[in-house]
């Protein structure tokens, strides 16, 4: 169940016959239970962080529970959750005392509920992976908080994908909590030079102080990686928390060879290298539709240009923006309106791109996402940067002969007066911009070296 299917079209898997993609919203109460008729068990996989800040504990139990009386009117026998790992009692931080409740939330009903409780997964694409990566990679000194000494015991993604699939096969997990980690347990501080040392970099020189809190410390984070403050501080709040198996249950029951810290951080920079990642944190969310205020004004900064290549050729160039490989032309001026929308709260240009060459609905590409894509005809995408109005950028593939006209259009529709003067303060940018775009298209379709400038 997916509530965009589009973002999974172009997934191999999607094709296996066995596979069925249904269009679905949890926050559907009739609809989801048509979702899940006929089910005989369901995974829940779900976290509001990346769409409901600072309100996601209780948008996260709203969810769950309405999960659960779903799966109950449906007749589904269990429920499989992947929660967090953490110390019970009262000092948990708001994210893991989320994940219980969750827990508790799925079970309220009577469908038994078997909870995987999980530390750090490590993953290429995850949040946690990218803060962690970017941290060390960015900063060969670091000042943190004290909780850089906390344990934790970190899991291999792949780890924890085998106790997903063995526990529907393990009738003793049914209506039970089992802690699952990797067989290391290790502090942050030790988990960072791991990270430094498989990234071939330098030591890190790592300097705990007792003042930063995770107000400060999320807003570093927000700064210096791709994941922004309002998923970086509840992550940075449970790091306070100590996270190690209480028992190896999990693992007497389903056992498999368990990757080292070592071992699963290889594989995944591995990964990022071979631009093989298969999901993203950034990917999560909806994409949201023109807003209440939208109609009326509407400014449009239309351009074309004759190629002399075909449509999927011209299609491929316009699919290497960003990340990277940049933006063709004028790249410090993105590099700017990045760091301008990172002090501000957006997410600048540092999400970067799944992958260097292909992309799908629903990705992002640096502070734009992917908001529709016919392959060898158009790609749209919207705007996420911090903005006084919604844009548009759309790329359209239209075959003249043996050449491709690409007609680009730019969109913005203002938010009140603030966006009009916007819009008008960085036209004269435009002709650099979006002019030297399309020629940097153009010399990319047609074999030539681009040039980012």
């Amino acid at each position: 169940m997916a509530r965009s299917p589009e973002k999974l079209g172009d997934r191999a898997w999607t094709k296996d016959p066995g596979v069925e993609i249904v269009k679905g919203d949890l926050s559907d109460g009739e609809g989801l239970q048509q979702c899940i008729e006929g089910c005989r068990a369901a995974y829940y996989l779900v976290h509001s962080m990346t769409v409901a800040g600072k309100d996601f504990a209780r948008q996260d139990h709203a969810l769950a529970e309405r999960f659960a009386h779903a799966s109950e009117r449906a007749g589904v026998e269990r429920i499989i959750y992947l929660g967090g790992l953490g110390e019970l009692g009262e000092n948990l931080s708001e994210h893991l005392a989320s994940r219980r409740e969750v827990e508790r939330a799925l079970a309220s009903t009577g469908v038994p509920v078997t909870t995987l409780r999980a530390a750090m997964i490590i993953g290429s694409g995850s949040a946690s992976f990218e803060i962690l990566r970017y941290l060390v990679e960015r900063l060969p000194i670091m000042i943190t908080p004290k909780w850089v000494s906390t344990k934790s015991q970190p899991i291999a993604v792949r780890n924890v994908l085998h106790y997903l699939v063995a526990c529907l096969e393990t009738p003793e997990t049914i209506g039970e909590a089992l802690d699952i980690g990797g067989p290391d347990v290790l502090t942050y501080e030790v988990l960072m030079h791991i990270m430094a040392e498989e990234a071939g970099l330098r030591r890190r020189v790592i300097i705990p102080v007792p003042v930063l809190t995770p107000r400060l410390s999320s807003a570093w984070i927000h700064l210096v990686t791709p994941v922004p403050a309002p998923i970086a501080r509840p992550l940075a709040e449970g790091l306070r928390n100590r996270v190690v198996c209480r028992d190896d249950r999990a693992h007497r029951l389903m056992p498999q060879d368990l990757l080292s810290v070592r071992d699963a951080i290889s594989l995944a920079l591995g990964k990022v290298t071979a631009s093989d990642v298969e999901t993203v944190w950034s990917a999560g969310g909806t994409i949201p539709g023109d807003p209440d205020w939208a109609g009326g004004t509407e400014y449009v900064d239309a351009r074309e240009i004759e190629i002399a290549a075909s449509c999927s050729e011209v299609f491929r160039a316009v699919c290497r923006v960003g990340g990277g490989h940049g933006w063709y032309a004028a790249d410090w001026l993105w590099r700017i309106r990045g760091i301008m929308d990172k002090m501000v709260g957006g997410p600048g240009l540092r999400r970067g791109r799944r992958n260097p060459e292909n992309i799908h609905y629903g990705e992002a590409l640096d502070f734009w996402r992917v908001a529709g894509i016919a392959r060898d005809r158009s790609l749209l995408l919207r705007a996420e940067m911090k903005l006084p109005g919604v844009a548009t950028l759309e790329f359209f593939m239209e075959p003249r002969g043996e050449k491709t006209v690409l007609k680009q259009t730019a969109r913005f529709r203002p938010k009140g007066l603030l966006g009009i003067a916007y819009w008008y303060s960085v036209l004269p940018l435009h002709g650099i911009v979006f002019k030297g775009m399309m020629r940097g298209i153009q010399r990319a379709a047609e074999g030539e070296e681009p040039k980012s400038g």
